[in-house]
């Protein structure tokens, strides 16, 4: 069984863009915006931080009290030529509010690939796609299934199978999910601990978990405990260290 460890592929990508900064002139400038607290959200900047600590590029945390104040930092960011890029570390408080500030960011500077006009693809879908191509996992004539209809991961992944020509089906957290079954691939963003379980998978499937969520003070993916136990998985993502080194690697990519 192969274990899609996302470190040891960002790894190379992490040395590449180090080699590129240190040609550069002037050294690229990531804006992180949040509104809260969130042991997760905070967990995803500091990785942010690090990463580009590591790089050589200047990540900036700011933390707005709501999400006017997140609007007015969106509109200075997107004219400050000295921002390289900028990105909302969601979710938000006022959820409702996601695409009109995720549609503020300038294209150009909208390097998670959020925004209905942004010049980039979603920084997690990448990651996911290179994670699966880094590991030679074939995905055409396979049935594939994500579960998870959010903006981060599940719709601009389903977009961009469906416009590959993948057979690709979108499920969300209230489906049916014991039809996951019959599903070749399976991929998982719903945030929600422990969703998907060992009945719902067939013997030589690849699964990707892509969720995460906090259970008192601990981080969770959406897969339950039974799932890894299986040693018939054709191939798994580890419970830390699968998709999100390659967010990451991908989201610093497009800042520089």
């Amino acid at each position: 069984m192969k274990i899609l460890d996302g470190r040891e592929l960002a790894g190379f990508i992490k040395e590449r863009q180090a080699q590129q900064i240190r040609k550069m002139a002037k050294k690229p400038k990531l804006l992180i915006l949040r509104d809260s607290d969130n042991p997760v959200i905070l967990k995803y900047v500091n990785l942010k931080i690090k990463y580009g600590e590591d790089i050589g590029v200047e990540v900036i945390d700011y933390r707005a009290q709501n999400s006017d104040a997140l609007q007015e930092e969106i509109i200075r960011a997107s004219s400050d030529p000295s921002v390289s890029g900028i990105i909302i570390q969601l979710p938000i408080q006022e959820k409702e509010r996601t695409d009109e500030l995720c549609n503020l960011i300038a294209p150009e500077k909208d390097v998670d690939g959020l925004g209905e006009h942004a010049n980039y693809d979603s920084a997690t879908a990448t990651a996911i796609n290179w994670l699966l191509t880094g590991y030679n996992i074939e995905l055409k004539n396979q049935k594939i299934a994500i579960v998870g209809r959010g903006k981060l991961v599940g719709a601009p992944l389903f977009k961009m199978f469906s416009d590959s020509g993948l057979n690709v089906n979108l499920f969300h957290r209230g489906s049916n999910l014991t039809m996951l079954n019959q599903y070749d691939i399976i991929i998982t963003a719903t945030g929600v601990a422990g969703l998907i379980n060992s009945s719902m998978i067939k013997p030589g499937a690849v699964v990707v978990d892509a969720g995460t969520a906090s259970e008192n003070g601990v981080l969770k993916g959406d897969l339950s405990s039974d799932v890894r136990a299986r040693t018939d998985l054709a191939a798994i993502t580890p419970p830390t260290g699968g998709v999100g080194p390659l967010t990451i690697a991908c989201l610093f990519d497009h800042v520089i």
